[in-house]
């Protein structure tokens, strides 16, 4: 995360005003969200047997962001958050756990990146949005914005019933440089078939993820390094009356069996299994969500501090790093939305997770409660 000097900030919203007198090209589309959380975390169970404190919390967040077009084919944009300036996947504000009493809040560089689209043929190169198609953020958190470079070619086939469209995604992500060359860096690469079929009611993703030489704990606070050969398999299908089910199978396919930085009870932890059933979705005035998803997600079956921090309170704080850790967990969220607009709604979420391989002399487990207010402009 990059910190903005407030000169840069103002200089952003400039540019709205002088997009005003532009308005027959539309060049420049703007985009902003904030969202309101009330969060009640409780029964959480520590790895030593003892019960964390209740939690309640009340926090937000709010983005900025512009797309210019430069040409038909192609524009740069970017994006700026709230949030701790260190943590990848918070960028939600604690109201009055700022540090100070009603202090300024912390804003940071989001996204920055330049992208294309031509015939089949779109890609981007800088930071943005993690370009894979996924269900639900137990494998990459949406906060998160990887650096580098993505390109995809997407086909449609007119004429066939079998296949309505394919499309191939690769990307190359540089998450620490050691500055050297580029084999030497801590990166992830990645490459996905994406397949839909029966007039797109059905589609198909397999996807492989290498992850190379990543710390077992974010920060650079880690004791060693590991790599990840992550074989990935989705799919879902849309069924009648806006019902939707979907499926994701993980398989770290890396052998940690040599590893003596690992414990014995955790070399073999490398599965992963996410199930969901849908109905509706949020796009339009008086739309309804609700959603039911069950994971289980063993401990090297995804990176932990690139996934989801939404499910439960375990993270990395004991080792002074920011980052969840939030794999080697079992557990059931239930969703519940309501939209008073296409970009005004009302979420509720409920987890419950327990631990599936003990680290301590108990099972860490916990509950917790998320009541989202979300808008768009």
């Amino acid at each position: 995360m990059i910190k903005l000097s407030p000169f840069f900030i103002v200089l952003l919203l400039n540019i709205n005003c002088i997009a005003q007198t532009d308005s027959t090209q539309k060049k420049i589309v703007f985009q902003s969200d904030f969202r309101f959380r009330l969060e009640h975390d409780f029964n959480s169970q520590k790895a030593n047997g003892t019960f964390r404190d209740d939690r309640s919390r009340l926090r937000f967040r709010f983005r900025f962001g512009f797309n210019y077009k430069l040409i038909d084919w192609a524009s740069f944009g970017g994006q700026i958050r709230t949030g701790n300036l260190n943590d990848q996947q918070g960028p939600h504000i604690t109201l009055g756990g700022n540090g100070g009493e009603f202090s300024t809040i912390q804003i940071g560089l989001r996204k920055a990146f330049f992208k294309f689209k031509k015939n089949g043929l779109s890609g981007w190169v800088g930071k943005n949005s993690f370009p894979f198609e996924k269900q639900d953020e137990l494998f990459f958190n949406d906060n998160i914005t990887p650096e580098g470079v993505a390109i995809n070619y997407s086909h449609h086939f007119k004429h066939l019933k079998a296949i309505n469209n394919l499309t191939i995604k690769g990307a190359h992500f540089i998450i620490k440089s050691n500055n050297s060359t580029f084999n030497k860096d801590s990166y992830l690469q990645g490459i996905q078939l994406v397949s839909k079929h029966l007039n797109n009611k059905l589609t198909l993703f397999p996807s492989l993820f290498y992850f190379n030489q990543v710390s077992n704990i974010p920060d650079a606070k880690g004791s060693y390094n590991l790599n990840y050969t992550i074989f990935h398999f989705g799919i879902n299908y849309k069924m009648k009356h806006k019902f939707k089910v979907g499926l994701d199978y993980y398989n770290n396919l890396s052998n940690y069996t040599s590893n003596d930085s690992i414990t014995e009870n955790l070399k073999n932890q490398k599965q992963g299994l996410v199930v969901n059933v849908k109905y509706g979705a949020l796009k339009k005035k008086s739309d309804w969500l609700i959603q039911l998803t069950y994971a289980h997600i063993q401990k090297f079956a995804v990176v932990d501090y690139f996934a989801q921090n939404d499910w439960g309170r375990w993270d990395y704080s004991s080792n002074n790093a920011t980052g969840s850790r939030l794999s080697n967990f079992g557990g059931i969220e239930t969703k519940i939305g309501y939209a008073f607009s296409n970009k005004f709604n009302l979420v509720l979420r409920a987890y419950y997770i327990e631990q599936l391989v003990k680290i301590g002399q108990s099972k860490e487990n916990g509950y917790r409660i998320r009541l989202d207010l979300n808008i768009g402009f």
